[in-house]
C-alpha cells in the first residue's frame, strides 16, 4: 500500500460516511504538503494519494480549491498549493479606518498589521483576507500585503448618491469604507443627486479597478424624517424584513391563547399579578407578585412570557429571531426580534387576558437570600399594566394627587405594590451586603417636535419602582443559572470577567491622584469598586469617575461557561426575563422547559401532572460548539444594536445642533486623548471636542494615565471632570461630528520633578497649532482627531483603537430605551 494511500488517512472513516466515494481529508492533504516540504499541484497530489478515477480527481480539485478559499492552503503561480501556515502567510480579516489605511486583524491572534491606503484599494472593512508581511514602518508598527481575498463581506452598502461632472457615485455610510462606489447612468435606479441609497455591488475592488454597484434602493432625501433610522438599519446589516413563512406561522397562532394550550399548566389567574414597564413599552415580558410569609420571608413569583412555547428550535420563527438574536431600540422606533402578533400581542403579558408563561416561585429570607426556587408552566392574568411614574407616586407620594389617582385606579393592586417595596429592600440590602457594583449614570430621553426634530434632551431619573423590578428580574435570572448549572442543561450564561492587571494599574493611579483610596492590593473584588462608589458619593466629578471605573472593567458577553458576573458578585448568572426580545433568553426558557417535563424530576421542579416529556433531540439540539456559536452571535448582535442606536442619537444631537453654531456653552471634560478634549454640555447632554489644534500654543503632553493634557511650558492642565466653557465652531451631519472651541477652562499647574522628563519620553506631546493637527491624526491607531456624536463618546477616545478613531462615540444616551431596559440587561 503506497504511503499516503487514501485508506490511512485516519478521517478516512467520517470521509467514507459523508460521501459515495471518499477521497482523502483536509487534515490528510495538509499532511501531505507538510511531509513533502514544498508546493505540489494538483496532478502531483492526485499521483502521491494514487487516485486516478475521474469522479475522484474532480473531487480532489474541488476539495484543494475550498481550502484554498478558506485561507488553508495557498496556489503559486504555476498552480501548486502549499499550506499557508509553511508560507509565512496570514490570514485574518481587514478592519478599515476613515481615513483609507487599515489593519489585518490576523485569525491566529497576536498584534495586528498596518495596510496601507493602497493596500486598502483591493478590499473592504470586514473582508477576509491571504497577506505577507512586508515589513515595518517608520513607527515600528508591522506592515502587511496582501496576497489575495479570500472571502467578500460586503455584498450592499448604503450610502448618499452623488452626480459630478456626469460621473455618478456612492459615498459608502460606513467610515470604515475609504472607496466610492462607482454607479453607471442606467444602474442609477432613479436616485436624485444628495439622496440616501442601497447600492449592491457588482464588482468589487481590486488594485487597479475602483468598486461599482447598482442602486438597488433609494431610501429619500438626506434630511428626511425617520431617515437616520432607515440608514442605520442598512449601514449595520440588522434584519427588519420578515420572510413570508415567518408570517405565516407567527398568523397560524391566532390572536388568543387556545384553551388547550392552557392545560396542564399551574393556574395563577387568580393572583394580583402585575406588569411595570415605562410609560411607552409595548411588549411586556415580565409580570411579578410578592407575599409576606409568616417566617417573616417573601414568596416571589416571576412570570416570564412563555415564547418557547410558540417558538421551536429551527422552525421558520427560530431561525429568524436567531438570525436578528435582539430586539432593537431605537429613538421612538423598535426593530423586534419576534413579529408584532407575538411580541406586542400573543406572548405580551398584556393587562386582563390569559397569557401562557415560564414562571418560578421563589422564596426570599428576611435578609434578602434566596433559599429555593422552583420553575413551572403557568397560565396568568395580569391584574394591572402599570408604569415605573405611577408606582413611584404610590411609593413616594402617596397624598399627591398623582398618588391618590393610581390609589384609586389600581386600588386592587396597591397591597402587592407596598410588599414588592418591602421585599425590594431586602435584596438591596442583600446586594449591598454581597459588594455588587451599583453605578448610577445620569440617562437622557429625546423629547420630539414635529417633523420628528429634536426640541429637547431631557435627563431621565430612575425611582424605586426601576429598582423594584431589577431586583425581581435579578432574582429570577439567578435562580435560572443555579438550576441551568444544577441539571447540566445547555444554554448561555451572561459572563463579566474580572478586570485586566493592565487597566487596574491605570485606574489605580488615576484614583490615587484625586485622593481616592483603591482598596484591592492584589486581584479586586466587585465590593472593591463599590468601596470607591461611596467615597465619591456627592462629588460633583462622580460621573466622570464612575466612567473610568467602567472603562477599567471587561465588557459582558454571552457564553456556555460559566465564569460568573464580576460586577453583579454572582458566581452564576444568566439572562431569563426577556425572550420577547433576547434569544439568549429563549434558549435558557428551552432548557427549562425540557427538565421541567422530563420524567428525571428532582425536589425543586414542580412538574404538572399529566404533561408528557419532551425529546432532549427535538427540544435541546445543542452541543458545546453549537452554543459557543449562539453566544458569539449574540454577543455580536447586542454590540451592533448599540452601536446603530448610538449611531441614530448621534445624528440626531447634530440635527438639533445645527442651529447653535457660534453659540456659547458650559461643559464638563468627559474623555482626554492626545487629540484634545471631549466636552459634554451641561443640561444639553451633547458632546464633542475641543482638538488639541485650538488650544493655545504650547506642546500638549497626553498622560493616558491620569486623563490630562498638560502644557509644557504653560503648565496648563486639561483634566478629566474640568469645568470648561467651549463655543460651537462646526457641526457635520454627515461625519457625525461636532467641534468645540474652548472659550475658558484649565487649571495651571506646575511641573513636577522628573514629571516632564518622563512626559517627553512617551512621545506625548502636541503643539497647539498645524503641527499638533498633523501629529495628532497619526499618533495612534483609530485617532482622527475628530468628535462624532454618538452614544459612546468618552469610552472611546483612549488607548489603542481600531476604526472610528478619536470618534465621541459614547453617550449613548436617550432614546426609546427606558432605563429599566438598561438595567434589565446585565
Amino acid at each position: 500500500m503506497p504511503k499516503w494511500s487514501p485508506n490511512k488517512d485516519p478521517n478516512a472513516k467520517n470521509e467514507a460516511e459523508k460521501y459515495d466515494n471518499p477521497v482523502p481529508s483536509r487534515e490528510y492533504i495538509a499532511r501531505l504538503l507538510e511531509d513533502v516540504g514544498q508546493p505540489l499541484t494538483h496532478k502531483q497530489i492526485c499521483a502521491e494519494f494514487g487516485v486516478f478515477e475521474d469522479d475522484q480527481v474532480e473531487a480532489i480539485r474541488r476539495r484543494l480549491r475550498a481550502m484554498e478559499r478558506d485561507g488553508q492552503l495557498m496556489s503559486n503561480r504555476r498552480g501548486a498549493y502549499g499550506v499557508v501556515d509553511k508560507m509565512d502567510l496570514i490570514t485574518g480579516v481587514i478592519i478599515g479606518h476613515r481615513d483609507g489605511f487599515g489593519f489585518l486583524k490576523p485569525d491566529s491572534g497576536g498584534d495586528d498589521y498596518f495596510l496601507s491606503p493602497r493596500q486598502m484599494r483591493c478590499g473592504f472593512d470586514g473582508d477576509r483576507v491571504l497577506a505577507r508581511q512586508s515589513g515595518v514602518d517608520h513607527r515600528g508598527r508591522k506592515e502587511a500585503t496582501i496576497i489575495e481575498v479570500l472571502e467578500r463581506k460586503t455584498k450592499q452598502l448604503v450610502g448618499r448618491y452623488f452626480r459630478e461632472s456626469g460621473v455618478g457615485f456612492v459615498v459608502p455610510e460606513n467610515s470604515r469604507i475609504g472607496q466610492d462606489i462607482m454607479v453607471l447612468p442606467e444602474e442609477s435606479g432613479g436616485a436624485e443627486h444628495g439622496q440616501f441609497v442601497v447600492v449592491k455591488l457588482t464588482e468589487q475592488p481590486g488594485y487597479r479597478s475602483r468598486p461599482k454597484g447598482a442602486i438597488v434602493e433609494v431610501l429619500g432625501d438626506h434630511m428626511a424624517p425617520g431617515m437616520e433610522i432607515e440608514v442605520a438599519i442598512r449601514n449595520y446589516d440588522i434584519p427588519h424584513e420578515w420572510p413570508e413563512a415567518v408570517m405565516e406561522q407567527a398568523r397560524k397562532y391566532g390572536d388568543h391563547v387556545r384553551e388547550e394550550d392552557k392545560q396542564l399548566r399551574v393556574d395563577l389567574r387568580h393572583l394580583p399579578l402585575v406588569t411595570i414597564d415605562g410609560e411607552d413599552a409595548k411588549d411586556f415580558d415580565d409580570a411579578v407578585y410578592a407575599e409576606r410569609k409568616k417566617n417573616g420571608g417573601w414568596r416571589l413569583i416571576v412570570a416570564i412570557a412563555d415564547v418557547s412555547h410558540y417558538v421551536h428550535p429551527n422552525d421558520a420563527l427560530d431561525q429568524e429571531a436567531q438570525r436578528r438574536g435582539n430586539s432593537v431600540y431605537f429613538p421612538e422606533f423598535v426593530v423586534p426580534m419576534l413579529p408584532e402578533s407575538l411580541s406586542n400581542g400573543l406572548c405580551s403579558l398584556n393587562p386582563e387576558v390569559d397569557r401562557l408563561a415560564m414562571a418560578v416561585e421563589i422564596s426570599v429570607s428576611a435578609a434578602g437570600n434566596i433559599s429555593r426556587y422552583q420553575f413551572f408552566e403557568a397560565v396568568i392574568r395580569s391584574h394591572a399594566r402599570l408604569t415605573y411614574n405611577k408606582v413611584g407616586a404610590v411609593i413616594d407620594e402617596p397624598e399627591s394627587d398623582s398618588g391618590r389617582a393610581v390609589m384609586e385606579q389600581h386600588g386592587k393592586v396597591i397591597p402587592q405594590i407596598y410588599d414588592l417595596y418591602e421585599l425590594y429592600l431586602a435584596l438591596r440590602q442583600q446586594r449591598e451586603s454581597r459588594g455588587a457594583i451599583d453605578f448610577e449614570t445620569t440617562e437622557t430621553r429625546i423629547v420630539f417636535g414635529e417633523d420628528r426634530k429634536i426640541e429637547e434632551i431631557v435627563p431621565v431619573h430612575r425611582n424605586d419602582a426601576h429598582r423594584i423590578i431589577e431586583e425581581c428580574m435579578l432574582a429570577a435570572n439567578v435562580a435560572a443559572a443555579r438550576f441551568l448549572e444544577k441539571h447540566k442543561l445547555p444554554g448561555l450564561y451572561r459572563v463579566h470577567e474580572g478586570p485586566k492587571e493592565e487597566k487596574l494599574e491605570k485606574l489605580r493611579i488615576f484614583l490615587a491622584e484625586l485622593g481616592i483610596e483603591f482598596p484591592a492590593k492584589g486581584k479586586p473584588d466587585p465590593a472593591d469598586y463599590q468601596a470607591v462608589m461611596e467615597q465619591i458619593e456627592g462629588r460633583p466629578d462622580a460621573d466622570l469617575i464612575q466612567t473610568v471605573m467602567l472603562r477599567s472593567m471587561n465588557q459582558a458577553v454571552y457564553s456556555p461557561d460559566n465564569k460568573g458576573h464580576f460586577g453583579l458578585a454572582y458566581n452564576s448568572y444568566t439572562h431569563f426575563t426577556s425572550p420577547i426580545r433576547r434569544y439568549p433568553d429563549l434558549l435558557v426558557h428551552r432548557a427549562i422547559r425540557y427538565q421541567v417535563r422530563s420524567e428525571e424530576q428532582s425536589n425543586n421542579v414542580l412538574r404538572v401532572k399529566g404533561a408528557k416529556p419532551l425529546k432532549k433531540e427535538r427540544w435541546l439540539p445543542y452541543d458545546m460548539a453549537a452554543m459557543l456559536a449562539l453566544g458569539e452571535q449574540c454577543s455580536m448582535t447586542e454590540r451592533r444594536a448599540d452601536e446603530a442606536t448610538w449611531d441614530v442619537v448621534g445624528w440626531l444631537k447634530c440635527e438639533y445642533m445645527q442651529d447653535k453654531v457660534g453659540e456659547e456653552f458650559d461643559g464638563l471634560i468627559t474623555a482626554v486623548t492626545n487629540f484634545g478634549l471631549f466636552v459634554e454640555l451641561n443640561d444639553v447632554y451633547v458632546e464633542g471636542l475641543v482638538h488639541v489644534s485650538s488650544l493655545t500654543s504650547d506642546y500638549y503632553h497626553f498622560d493616558e494615565v491620569r486623563h490630562r493634557l498638560k502644557g509644557e511650558r504653560s503648565g496648563i492642565q486639561f483634566a478629566l471632570g474640568d469645568p470648561v466653557t467651549v463655543r460651537v465652531a462646526r457641526v457635520g451631519l454627515d461625519d457625525r461630528k461636532i467641534d468645540f472651541e474652548l472659550i475658558e477652562g484649565g487649571i495651571r499647574q506646575r511641573w513636577s520633578k522628573g514629571e516632564l522628563k518622563e512626559a517627553r519620553k512617551s512621545k506625548g506631546g502636541d503643539r497647539g497649532n498645524k503641527k499638533a493637527d498633523k501629529s495628532a491624526r497619526g499618533k495612534s491607531k483609530g485617532k482622527d482627531g475628530s468628535a462624532k456624536a454618538s452614544g459612546k463618546a468618552s469610552a472611546k477616545g483612549k488607548g489603542k483603537q481600531r476604526g472610528s478613531a478619536g470618534s465621541g462615540k459614547a453617550s449613548g444616551k436617550g432614546g426609546k430605551q427606558s432605563p429599566s431596559r438598561k438595567s434589565r440587561r446585565r
